[in-house]
């Protein structure tokens, strides 16, 4: 009998160890569902934050680049909202509304410099002033643009500016594109200013890109003048004077026949590359991705 009490009693308890032994496993199991769990949600709660911060920047530099060069009025806050984007209108937008921006400076600095508004016009028929009946001054160009009313004033007083005042020189003093042939008109314009007409012209058939130190790419030209001293040094002077760059890197000159001085040089002119916003792309990655 007691030896039946005693098997009984070592049954209970190795069966009290089982149930022991599951509820510790059963809790293991549990915990480390737990720990997995937790671990991958501070992870996704870890890369969602780095989206939403890299996000922030991109809307940050987004809003920088719109305010910096003028497009829109400044922000009421540190960036734009999309109801100020909506409302956005370039146009209708004042020099006065954008100081120290880039459209600004464009219209105010650069419009006005004296030295580039000093080169003639190639037709000034639509900048003549017709209560003077001289060309408009840059004073009485921005007088037109401060006195607009509406968009469409404000959006024709800017494009009178433009074709008016000193910042018509930019595209020929140093175009956004490559040219081959505008380059050989104007370099034929300074000869026929010079009373002199080439039988032919042609670019010499070299170009480079632009170094790593400087956005300027080069167009190579030949040039050869066969004329009296006076023609050809009155070319080699309006070559000089010209808003369009022509920088002679070689050159050699001798005498004729009937007196006349031959010029054989070889110049290069420059163009740049048209300014352009480049977009970029940033690929995020969790921890140890």
């Amino acid at each position: 009998m007691a030896k039946e009490i005693a098997i009984g009693k070592r049954a209970k308890i190795s069966e009290a160890q089982q149930y022991m032994l599951l509820s510790v496993l059963g809790a293991a199991i549990f915990l480390g569902i737990a720990i997995s769990l937790i671990s991958h949600f501070v992870q996704q709660i870890s890369f969602n934050t780095k989206v939403i911060m890299e996000e922030e920047k991109a809307i940050v530099a987004y809003s920088n680049v719109i305010k910096s060069t003028g497009i829109c009025k400044s922000p009421r806050g540190t960036i734009y909202s999309d109801d100020e984007l909506k409302k956005c209108d370039p146009d209708a937008i004042e020099v006065s509304e954008i100081p120290g921006t880039l459209r600004a400076n464009i219209l105010e600095k650069l419009a006005s410099n004296e030295a580039l508004n000093s080169v003639p016009k190639e037709d000034d028929s639509n900048c003549i002033n017709p209560e003077t009946k001289k060309n408009f001054t840059y004073k009485e160009l921005n007088k037109i643009y401060q006195d607009a009313d509406s968009a469409n004033e404000l959006k024709s007083a800017s494009q009178l500016i433009k074709s008016c005042s000193a910042l018509r020189v930019i595209p020929d003093a140093l175009p956004a594109f490559k040219n081959e042939e505008a380059l050989l008109a104007s370099l034929n314009k300074l000869f026929i200013v010079s009373g002199w007409e080439p039988e032919s012209l042609s670019p010499s058939g070299s170009s480079s890109s632009p170094s790593s130190s400087s956005s300027l790419n080069t167009i190579s030209v030949r040039l050869s003048v066969e004329a009296s001293s006076s023609t050809t040094m009155t070319v080699l002077h309006n070559i000089e004077r010209s808003i369009r760059e022509f920088n002679i890197e070689r050159a050699s000159i001798e005498w004729g026949g009937d007196n006349s001085l031959i010029l054989q040089a070889q110049a290069t002119a420059y163009y740049t590359n048209e300014a352009s916003i480049t977009e970029t792309n940033k690929t995020i990655s969790p921890e140890g991705k």
